[in-house]
């Protein structure tokens, strides 16, 4: 296979030579032929915008740093809070509570002071995408959630730039870069966004801590050869990486001819809604449907008074395990919600029962599911045990 050659920087890197200092600090790129003095000054000219702080960014924006980029764009809006410490690497304990990007850019300028930290505070939307994405030799995609890969993905293509795309959950990860016309862009991958609520997210399914480590090393890696102009980088290339089996496979993705943004007849030419396009609205709006069309909803402090009273309904937890193992409202009736079509005939029906889970959205399918079996008398506990906790037992743990 033929390596793709292009060029990002043009004649900025002759504009960003070294000092003493940078040439001591980069010595061990400098004696290496494919760095040089030329590569460690394309660097140092390379502008990388990232975009989130969070488990994929915290490690490839402090590896771009200490390698030397010059500036770096970091997109963020979100505060640290303790659960993300389990992954989240480049923010501390004493920075919970903090903005992440305040956080990382400390972090950042103590790897390298010379470093240039550009700071989006705000969510990446279609409004601004293109705006921020512009100034940019390289997008980096750190984030967790369709819409702005979406969204990322067709600004890139848009402005021709390259999109080095990462992707976590569990003990599986995914890297690929995405530079139309070289190779395929996200959507000829994946055309259409999965149906809302089918793909779980790693605050719902899990995420192993180091997974996003290595992960997004792979990005910082792949970032750099883009920048270097060297190496044969990840374009139409997806690699697919399992922790728990330690394996790395590689998939080859082809240019789909029909895609309708970097295809030859394309019929996206500015960007869109991708919250409507990913559906994330509609499934919004069905969960308070499916919530209304049963008897409603209860909060937590009415299921607790009507505990209090004895005048106690069914409380059917919908939960995985290994989420009953961390805390549980005494009493519940378990049955994770992948079961229930299997376990129907352990309900009683016509009793009055209230549904929850982690926080509202696998209960309303619960109780979707049960009214199309005939069961009646159903409500949803707002906002799950997270509220419940929150409410009423704040001695049990949250996650």
């Amino acid at each position: 296979m033929n390596t793709p050659t292009f060029d990002l920087l043009g004649d900025r890197a002759a504009s960003a030579p070294l000092s003493p200092p940078e040439v001591q600090r980069y010595a061990r790129h400098l004696i290496m032929p494919e760095v040089a003095m030329e590569g460690q000054k394309r660097l140092k000219a390379a502008k990388v915008l990232c975009i989130g702080t969070g488990g994929l960014g915290s490690p490839l924006t402090l590896y771009l740093a200490a390698a030397g980029v010059g500036t770096i764009g970091l997109v963020d809006f979100d505060v640290v809070d303790v659960s993300n410490l389990q992954r989240q690497i480049i923010h501390f304990t004493s920075d919970v509570g903090r903005p992440k990007i305040t956080s990382a850019e400390e972090k950042l300028r103590a790897i390298n002071p010379d470093l240039n930290v550009v700071r989006h505070e705000h969510a990446l939307d279609s409004g601004n995408a293109m705006a921020i994405c512009a100034p940019y030799d390289v997008i980096v995609d750190g984030t967790d959630n369709f819409p702005t890969r979406y969204l990322v993905n067709d600004a890139c293509v848009l402005l021709g730039k390259p999109n080095v795309y990462g992707s976590i959950f569990r003990f599986d990860g995914q890297a690929s870069v995405f530079f139309p016309p070289s190779g395929p862009c996200y959507r000829c991958l994946y055309p259409e966004p999965p149906p809302p609520g089918l793909v779980p997210s790693c605050a719902e399914g899990g995420v192993l801590g180091i997974l996003p480590g290595l992960i997004g090393v792979v990005q910082a890696t792949e970032a750099v050869k883009l920048i270097l102009g060297k190496g044969r980088p990840l374009i139409g290339r997806l690699l697919l990486y399992d922790a728990l089996d330690m394996s790395f496979r590689e998939m080859k993705v082809r240019k789909n001819p029909r895609c309708p943004i970097c295809g030859p007849n394309p019929t996206i030419h500015a960007l869109i809604d991708y919250q409507e396009f990913c559906g994330v609205r509609g499934e919004e709006a069905t969960t308070e449907a499916m919530a209304a069309a049963s008897n409603g909803t209860i909060t937590p402090l009415e299921l607790k008074e009507l505990l209090d009273r004895g005048d106690a309904p069914l409380i059917l937890d919908v939960r995985n395990p290994e989420e009953i193992a961390i805390c549980r409202i005494a009493g519940s009736v378990v049955i994770p919600l992948p079961e229930l079509p299997q376990r129907l005939r352990e309900l009683k029906r016509g009793v009055p029962m209230v549904v929850h889970c982690k926080s509202g959205m696998r209960s309303a399918k619960a109780i979707k599911l049960l009214e199309a079996e005939g069961f009646s008398n159903l409500r949803n506990l707002t906002g799950g045990i997270l509220a419940w906790i929150k409410d009423v037992d704040p001695s049990q743990p949250v996650y």
